[in-house]
């Protein structure tokens, strides 16, 4: 599951580690959620591009995008079969670079937020679908979805689904969709190394899209979690999910 990630690297070293041909300058994001525009790195042409994309995927087939559920990540465990995804698997791969996520934990009858993020600090590339819906009128609108896989061991702690992170060494590999041979990718589509990320608690600032800066990504102590959690809680929406996407349209 991913419902929230954060973007802080440097734009320059962003490009650096995914090598795209464009220069583009853009400020950290502490609280990127759905249906905002995000960064997706794709191959077109033999090289790699930086593009903005819709989180939030709308198969080409959608006739009216009011009416169709959110589909933000995408199961690896079904991403070949559901009609969302079959397509765009084999031929739409592309890579979001992040610096972490965030996951909520119930804990007391609560959600307590954790920022996820690699332990040794490094970037990130989730794996990545994405389509091009054309409206009635011509209009072209790009959305893209998260791939998840079942947690690992020490990730289950937090959640059952993770998101899909590709190593550096496999960009091109998850890249290269020119032909529909998948099986070369399906070995990349598992959880991370036991012991390849780290989290701590945060507080349920978090919670609320508008907060975006960077004491989000602060720990909190045990006392600072008890006195968040006595604080009066503002309602938080939550995106509805339906049977096509398998539950996982939901921020948490």
């Amino acid at each position: 599951m991913c419902g929230r990630f954060v973007i802080t690297s440097a734009p320059a070293a962003l490009r650096q580690l995914f090598g795209y041909v464009e220069q583009p300058n853009f400020p950290p994001r502490y609280n990127v959620a759905p249906t905002q525009p995000i960064p997706v790195v794709l191959l077109e042409n033999g090289a790699r591009h930086f593009r903005l994309m819709r989180w939030g995927l709308l198969p080409s087939w959608v006739k009216d995008p009011k009416g169709f559920t959110l589909l933000i990540n995408a199961r690896s465990e079904t991403v070949l079969e559901k009609p969302a995804f079959k397509k765009a698997i084999r031929r739409r791969r592309g890579l979001i670079p992040a610096d972490g996520y965030y996951e909520w934990k119930s804990l007391d009858g609560r959600k307590q937020p954790f920022f996820i993020h690699r332990a040794d600090g490094a970037p990130l590339g989730f794996a990545a679908v994405f389509e091009t819906w054309i409206g009635p009128n011509g209009e072209e609108l790009d959305t893209v979805a998260i791939v998840t896989a079942a947690a690992g061991e020490d990730l289950a702690a937090l959640h059952d689904r993770v998101p899909v992170t590709i190593s550096p060494r496999d960009f091109e590999r998850w890249l290269d969709s020119r032909s529909d041979e998948i099986d070369p990718v399906l070995p990349l589509m598992a959880p991370p190394r036991i012991g390849e990320f780290a989290w701590h608690p945060v507080s349920t600032r978090v919670n609320r899209v508008a907060n975006d800066d960077e004491q989000l990504l602060l720990p909190i102590s045990a006392e600072e979690m008890e006195a968040d959690a006595a604080r009066p809680k503002k309602a938080v929406r939550k995106v509805a999910a339906s049977s096509a996407d398998d539950g996982q349209g939901s921020l948490f």
